[in-house]
């Protein structure tokens, strides 16, 4: 008979894989803040800057001693970290550099096509341009190339030919990202950047397969190939499906049924140690979390295992948003038990909390709410605010704007 994981043992299980599980205490510079950050795989890039940027957040909902400034170390002096493409721009452990060859041969095909279509013709003959501008004067920003190119006015699909240019030599391995000015990525040589032992490094395809597929199921606690193959969009279904045969029928892995939120079951795969495991403790402290969390990432998952339906609402027109631009989850313990919309008037010294949804059946009593306001408030000092301001009528008791 197929073992059934309990859902809070599944809740806790998942938490622990992603760094939530215990308190958000301990250093949170150098080697300390680099094995959080291989702990949890990635920490995805976000522009958006409402009250800390999505990045920072993710470390400090982890460490509460983080600052940006010791991220900021890491990868553009020490090199421990590089920044490129999961899903989503991320910043990744430099060790796995060997492994990203692999994704760069793969998106020159797969880019090409797509970025043909998408992008203003022009872009492929400035590589070369480029390169060589790079190697004789050192790094550039999209700014400081393309002079003479119309600029446009839109989003990405907007881009100048040059601009195209930086970010497919980046995508494909040839340029690394150097260091950010604000936000605006200043690229540089790959040679400049990532260390030549693992520039020269080789992984072959079974090595890479591996690596994925044990990687990703790590950092997830349990899963399905499905998952597996989402995590880090790197190998494909079929090759993800091959490994866990090969793993289940050695003994290594262990087919399961997980209780899901609603009480339904969902078949996944397990570590045999962790299936033998009793729930982990979770802390029962209160955190904010950035809607670019890795916990949240795969927000059918989140839905399936918490009863928490989320999206981010900032491509919503206004009249049509549920909650907000852009709403922070909020979790106690294993649960995530409402969300928030609050905004850093950094002039003005002041954090507004403007809104919060408990989900329904979550009472905020006096000492919930108390929890949450210290933890709005130490989330107020790390955007550099020295007070909250509270909106009338903050507490919704469940009720969204619409």
């Amino acid at each position: 008979m197929t073992p059934v994981i309990a859902n809070r043992t599944a809740r806790s299980l998942f938490l622990a894989a992603h760094g939530l599980s215990g308190p958000p205490a301990g250093a949170a510079t150098g080697a300390a803040l680099a094995g959080v950050i291989d702990s949890i795989g990635f920490v995805q890039v976000d522009s958006i800057n409402t009250v800390e940027r999505a990045h920072h957040m993710i470390l400090w909902s982890r460490r509460k001693s983080y600052r940006p400034e010791a991220l900021k170390h890491l990868l553009e002096r020490d090199r421990a970290l590089f920044e490129h493409w999961t899903h989503d721009a991320s910043i990744l452990p430099m060790a796995l550099f060997p492994y990203w060859k692999h994704r760069f041969l793969r998106d020159q095909d797969r880019l090409h096509q797509n970025w043909k279509r998408w992008f203003r013709d022009g872009y492929e003959a400035q590589f070369d341009t480029i390169l060589d501008r790079i190697a004789r004067d050192g790094p550039v920003t999209s700014a400081e190339v393309g002079e003479g190119e119309a600029r446009g006015t839109g989003g990405w699909w907007d881009w100048h030919p040059s601009k195209t240019a930086l970010e497919w030599l980046w995508r494909t391995g040839r340029l690394s990202v150097s260091r950010r000015d604000g936000f605006r990525k200043v690229y540089d040589l790959t040679e400049r950047v990532v260390p030549e032992a693992l520039r020269k490094a080789e992984v072959d395809h079974e090595a890479l397969v591996d690596w994925a597929c044990s990687s990703a199921l790590d950092r997830l606690g349990f899963a399905d190939e499905a998952e597996i193959a989402r995590y880090w969009h790197s190998v494909e279904k079929r090759d993800v499906t091959a490994w866990t045969e090969r793993q289940v029928a050695a003994g290594r892995l262990a087919r399961v049924q997980v209780e899901q939120a609603n009480g339904s079951l969902r078949a996944a795969l397990i570590r045999p140690g962790l299936l033998r495991a009793e729930s982990v403790p979770v802390a029962p402290r209160l955190r904010i979390l950035s809607p670019f969390d890795p916990a949240l990432r795969d927000r059918a998952r989140v839905e399936r295992l918490f009863g928490f339906h989320y999206r981010i609402e900032v491509f919503v027109p206004e009249p049509k948003r549920v909650y907000g631009y852009y709403v922070f989850p909020v979790m106690e313990g294993d649960r995530l038990i409402g969300r928030l919309d609050a905004k850093a008037f950094r002039a003005e010294g002041r954090l507004n909390l403007r809104a919060f949804w408990p989900e329904p059946g979550q009472r905020m009593g006096q000492g919930r709410q108390d929890r949450l306001l210290a933890e709005v408030d130490r989330l107020a000092r790390f955007a550099g605010c020295d007070r909250v301001s509270l909106e009338p009528g903050w507490l919704r008791a469940g009720q969204p704007l619409g």
